[in-house]
């Protein structure tokens, strides 16, 4: 982090990665070539606690792995926990960007009324530090602070006087740390900051294919500042890097505070061929949001973290929270507020411009990405202040009734699942790996079908989706007064029935 803040930044060594943000600084044995690419991160925030969670994927011999973070204070084995790889998954798939389907109903259907029925709602010990290493502190300026293991990782904690005599320790201790790291090393330095090195048994991992699959990695520590640092990754960076930081702390919503913040657009109709390029599409998306507001930290989600609507997979529950800090704040705090968490999720994509970590700050909350198409097939698109955060990234495809119109009054523009027996669900896909998606060649007005003005992107003539105005055809219904009321209020009927109906899909 800056100033005193945790790190966040993975520098690969001495191999040019595509996707290397990541947690911290990578290094690897002696003649190494080691790139990360994958990163997850999680913050969990309140008060003045910070409790950092990441996940990483590597790729290299198995030998020497190691991850460096700054951190502002000496970190205690009681502080660190190796976590399960599901978590992780559950977490991204929650705030990911996600694509959904409606289909128009019947326009000639009324739906038989029922008794109203009750709707359930859900509920939304540590061994001595080995401090020494006198002779290191002697010739490079260098301290163990703390010395112990957790998983497969052997963890130093380190101060340092010099950022030279840093850089010169790890060498000497077999680090082939990259060209130029002494340099993003000095700020820390110079501020205080300790260093939290855990190195990798290569006999506790395993490794399919070249990857190591390590445990994911959580640390504690308690600073006023609300930083992530990410300077580090620079020292190997080989053009743009993607990091998605994933906050979670009661009921607050984050943002960046000394870079441009800006929300993803969302409740964009889009053409059918979006459910086969989503990532293609997405990654179309957030790049014109960046050229519309250079350098931005782009909020892709932001809900409290036991609900969702639609749900691409499991909520996170007590026990999410507990593996991710909860039990960490449960030790300091007795209010109890930390259960109901919010889940934001900010993706930055940069390059060696960056001169600064990043600093949080606690927002207003927003909402944004809800509701269904209205009865000409619009939605409601961008972002609102509101009393809690509903925010989300969400992409419609709609289906408008293809089938015969052989009703008088035909109520056009209902929109829910599937027809009957489609054997498809509302909630479709998640845009996920989008550090890997590809780049550069989906033109963006040519997959949307409505435009986009708050980043200056048009539909295309040909893909603008509205819905079709309709002709009753071969009806030979009576267009009595009496009739045409009858008709109405069948229709009101089924509305009343979709809104229940709706209400109770979403419950389920």
């Amino acid at each position: 982090m800056k100033r005193k803040g945790l790190a966040a930044i993975a520098i690969a060594l001495s191999f040019p990665a595509t996707a290397d943000a990541f947690c911290g600084f990578y290094v690897g044995g002696a003649g190494a070539e080691l790139f990360n690419n994958a990163t997850q991160v999680v913050l969990m925030r309140h008060g003045t606690t910070t409790v950092l969670s990441m996940q990483n994927n590597y790729q290299g011999p198995p030998s020497g792995f190691a991850l460096i973070i700054p951190v502002p204070v000496v970190v205690k084995e009681d502080q660190v926990k190796t976590l399960p790889r599901e978590v992780f998954a559950k977490i991204d798939t929650l705030g990911a960007p996600r694509l959904v389907e409606y289909w128009e109903m019947d326009p000639c259907y009324v739906e038989p009324p029922y008794e109203r029925d009750e709707m359930v709602y859900p509920s939304s010990v540590a061994p001595e530090d080995d401090s020494g290493g006198g002779g290191d502190e002697d010739e490079y300026h260098v301290k163990i602070e703390a010395k112990f293991s957790v998983g497969e990782y052997d963890i130093v904690v380190l101060s340092a006087t010099e950022s030279t005599g840093l850089d010169r320790w790890l060498r000497a201790n077999k680090y082939e740390i990259p060209a130029g790291a002494e340099p993003l090393l000095r700020p820390y330095v110079e501020a205080g900051t300790k260093f939290f090195v855990a190195k990798v048994d290569p006999k506790k991992v395993t490794f399919a294919g070249g990857m190591a699959t390590l445990s994911p990695l959580r640390v504690s520590y308690d600073s006023p500042e609300f930083v992530l640092p990410i300077r580090l990754g620079l020292a190997n960076s080989s053009g743009a890097q993607d990091l998605i930081v994933n906050v979670l702390a009661p009921s607050t919503r984050y943002e960046v505070a000394n870079r441009p913040s800006a929300t993803i657009p969302t409740n964009l109709l889009v053409k059918d061929e979006v459910r086969t390029r989503f990532g293609e599409f997405y990654a179309a998306l957030f790049d014109h949001v960046l050229e519309k507001v250079p350098n931005a930290v782009v909020t892709e989600y932001s809900w409290d973290s036991s609900s969702c609507d639609p749900c691409p997979g499991p909520t996170l529950d007590q026990n999410d929270i507990a593996t991710l800090g909860g039990d960490v704040l449960a030790s300091t705090y007795t209010d109890q507020s930390f259960w109901g968490m919010t889940l934001t999720r900010l993706h930055a994509r940069y390059g060696t411009e960056v001169a600064d970590d990043l600093v949080f700050r606690a927002v207003d909350p927003i909402e944004g990405g809800r509701g269904t198409p209205s009865a000409d097939g619009t939605m409601t698109q961008g972002v609102q202040k509101a009393g809690t955060n509903n925010f989300q990234g969400r992409y419609v495809i709609l289906h408008p009734w293809t089938g015969a119109v052989a009703c008088e009054s035909p109520a056009r523009g209902r929109w829910g699942g599937p027809p009957e027996g489609g054997g498809q669900k509302i909630a479709v896909p998640t845009a996920n790996d989008l550090a890997f998606a590809p780049r550069g060649k989906a033109e963006l007005g040519s997959l949307v079908a409505s435009d986009v003005p708050e980043i200056g992107v048009l539909a295309s003539g040909d893909n603008k989706l509205p819905l079709p105005p309709r002709k009753p055809q071969g009806c030979g219904c009576a267009t009595s007064g009496a009739g045409a009321a009858a008709s109405l209020a069948g229709a009101s009927l089924v509305m009343l029935a979709i809104a229940r109906r709706r209400r109770r899909r979403d419950v389920a």
